[in-house]
């Protein structure tokens, strides 16, 4: 019987069974890579679920509403265009979820001065309001998971995230940014 069959099998054990059948079964090299891999997405799914489900969702919102509403509070009135590069969101994505948003209130849209096509992203007086509270809230949930590393610790993660996104361009990267 395997852990998987005896449903002993946790995230770290089942990492420690990856990397064991990935090194040993099929000749893979670089398990520390798959680890900490594994691990940036584990530890960027719980925090981002939980924010939605403990801050957002309650008020209506998702993630990706929240995240647009968060850039055009603080950097808007921005081009669709511009909030999809700052939110990682395909143009798309931004196209649609505006819509929604302009129909709840929180958010207009007005023809861009560029061109004819261009849309110009602004909160409502009332998306406005309802940022400030939101964030307060998403602020103290930050503080919390935040709070588990001291001040130091929070520098250095930081600093070796940004290591790993500021050196994508050493190899052929694909995404939005």
């Amino acid at each position: 019987m395997t852990a998987s069959d005896s449903g002993e099998l946790d995230f770290w054990s089942f990492v420690e069974l990856a990397n064991r059948r990935l090194s040993r079964e099929y000749g893979f090299r670089h398990q520390l890579a798959t680890e900490l891999l594994l691990t940036l997405n584990r530890a960027s799914n719980i925090v981002t679920y939980d924010l939605e489900a403990s801050v957002h969702r309650p008020r209506g919102l998702s993630w990706s509403g929240f995240r647009l509403l968060f850039v055009t509070w603080l950097a808007g009135p921005l081009e669709a265009k511009k909030a999809a590069e700052l939110t990682g969101m395909s143009r798309a994505a931004v196209s649609n979820l505006a819509k929604t948003l302009v129909s709840d209130g929180l958010l207009s849209r007005e023809p861009g001065a560029r061109d004819g096509r261009s849309v110009l992203l602004s909160l409502t007086d009332t998306g406005h309001q309802e940022m400030v509270e939101v964030f307060r809230a998403h602020n103290e949930r930050e503080d919390e998971w935040a709070g588990v590393l001291s001040p130091e610790e929070q520098r250095i993660l930081i600093m070796l995230l940004d290591k790993l996104v500021t050196n994508r361009d050493q190899f052929d990267v694909r995404g939005r940014n």
